[in-house]
């Protein structure tokens, strides 16, 4: 019970860390545990969607996908020309401790090999929630957003996420609350 409470609190540890590519950016930010969140639900979706994919396994593999980063931190594109991180330790070494350290440790060398298509799935779902994130600062003013987008596209394995991507980037990011019943918005009742 102690190593699992351990690795709960490890978890936690995605909460305070930061993802670091925004800093390029220009403005925005969220943590690793934001992300996974909105990858796995998004992982979700996508494997909804295909008809070959184990949704269970996409899942699996979209909530574990940055958990090493409690350890390792965020590294960005730009961190990763100049540092190399040893993934593979903080991986080993978190699942030693785990009874289902094993399916952690094949999630990971799984999602990392981005072969089967659930692999291939959560990986698009990992590029797809950060091209939402750039939309949403687009949204909002940032310029350099438009620049990211392409090479966020170019990163997509499937169709299905490729056609979402254009979706996303040509929908408003604040209009999913904001219907066309201008009544509720003047009196607060339907």
């Amino acid at each position: 019970m102690k190593s699992l409470a351990n690795f709960f609190f490890e978890v936690g540890m995605l909460k305070r860390t930061p993802r670091t590519g925004f800093q390029f950016l220009g403005s925005g930010a969220e943590s690793v545990a934001e992300h996974s969140f909105r990858t796995a639900v998004i992982g979700y979706t996508l494997a909804k969607m295909d008809d070959q994919a184990d949704v269970g396994r996409v899942l699996q593999i979209c909530l574990f996908h940055d958990i090493p980063e409690a350890r390792m931190g965020d590294l960005n594109y730009v961190n990763k020309k100049y540092v190399t991180a040893n993934e593979g330790k903080a991986v080993e070494d978190l699942a030693r401790t785990l009874p289902f350290g094993d399916e952690y440790r094949e999630a990971l060398e799984e999602f990392s090999a981005g072969e089967s298509r659930e692999a291939l799935i959560a990986h698009d779902a990992d590029q797809l929630e950060m091209i939402l994130a750039l939309k949403e600062y687009k949204d909002l003013g940032n310029r350099n957003a438009d620049e990211w987008y392409p090479f966020a596209v170019r990163r997509l394995r499937t169709e299905d996420a490729k056609r979402l991507a254009e979706t996303i980037w040509t929908t408003d990011s604040s209009r999913w609350w904001f219907d066309d019943d201008s009544d509720w918005w003047v009196k607060g009742t339907r």
